[in-house]
């Protein structure tokens, strides 16, 4: 039987690298491989469904569940996860000093729905106290004018949004005022730059970060794997083809990180990095699969539908293919 000749768009990551070169396969696939950036595959994906195989949004994903116009399914491998307490950018001549100091805000986004600003909205709840509702959302592109949200959302009236002057991108508002901080999945090039009128919210977001995984146990999940629904009708063993695969290409990366003779990462410090972790989060600190995801999972799902992105709460079991929700054991 031939393979199938299929479409894959992921990120370059360390942990997918095993499986772009070749190294590791997807079962019964001949892969055509695209490493690209997140917000070109999730543009493309969700207004187009151009991929046959690729990494989604956590966030937008749950919201198409919610909406009933999925025309992805879910593969539990979770290629982007990150500590969100890095996100939070404020003006340092406003007096904000400490996460309630946001409420009353104008707070500039890229999306409402981006999964970073879900996590970092929880965390601002849940330990802090900041309520969605409490700050006033301006959404508009990064650096540069006129980003949309990439699926139409029907928020609850008591979240106020209002999108950033036309011509001007979110770091021009921050520079100019106009707005008091920026939550989102990448930095705004005057934090970058060194302004010093754009700082970070928490001074150490690293210790913020380990105290709150500590107090929760939650790795954030940014990212999972899609397969275009259309083919996993015709191929209901695809799913668990996939996870299998990046599974597999995770683990690899990590054991060439623990190959300390030539470090495989530009950085120093990578074997004591690796051993904090490991320290901190268990042998396993990057897990795939449900089973040891699932408080991670449920949470996320709890305030996604809290925040006004999911019209009703949706179930795990929906989120991915039922072949990914447990594995077999030798």
């Amino acid at each position: 039987m031939s393979k199938l000749r299929l479409s894959v768009a992921i990120g370059g990551y360390d942990r997918n690298r095993p499986l772009i070169d070749g190294e590791v396969k997807i079962d019964g696939v001949d892969p055509v491989f695209m490493t690209l950036d997140p917000e070109e595959i999730f543009f493309r994906a969700f207004r187009h469904t151009e991929f046959d195989i690729c990494e989604l949004s956590f966030s937008s994903h749950v919201v198409k569940l919610a909406q009933g116009t999925s025309r992805y399914v879910g593969v539990p491998a979770f290629v982007s996860r990150a500590f969100r307490h890095t996100s939070i950018y404020v003006r340092s001549d406003r007096g904000i000093r400490e996460p309630r100091d946001l409420i009353g805000r104008r707070i500039g986004i890229p999306e409402y729905q981006l999964t970073a600003c879900v996590w970092a909205r929880a965390f601002l709840e849940d330990d802090f106290g900041v309520k969605p509702s409490d700050v006033v959302w301006v959404r508009g592109g990064i650096e540069e004018p006129g980003r949309p949200e990439k699926i139409r959302l029907d928020l609850p009236s008591q979240i106020r949004i209002e999108n950033a002057p036309e011509g001007r991108s979110l770091n021009s508002l921050l520079l100019s005022g106009e707005i008091d901080a920026f939550i989102g999945p990448r930095a705004p090039s005057s934090y970058d730059q060194g302004n010093p009128l754009v700082t970070r919210l928490f001074a150490d977001p690293t210790a913020a970060a380990i105290s709150y995984f500590r107090h929760t146990r939650i790795f954030p999940i940014m990212h999972v794997i899609g397969v275009r629904r259309e083919l996993v009708e015709a191929q209901p063993w695809l799913p668990a083809a996939c996870l299998k695969a990046f599974e597999s290409s995770k683990n690899a990366a990590i054991l060439k990180l623990t190959d300390t003779s030539a470090t495989k990462v530009t950085l120093p410090f990578v074997e004591e990095q690796l051993k904090a972790a490991r320290d901190l989060m268990g042998p396993d600190f990057w897990p795939y699969g449900v089973a040891s995801n699932r408080p991670t999972i449920e949470a996320f799902l709890d305030h996604h539908h809290r925040q006004g992105l999911s019209s009703r709460r949706v179930a795990l079991e929906e989120v991915f293919h039922p072949s990914t929700l447990d594995a077999h054991k030798i």
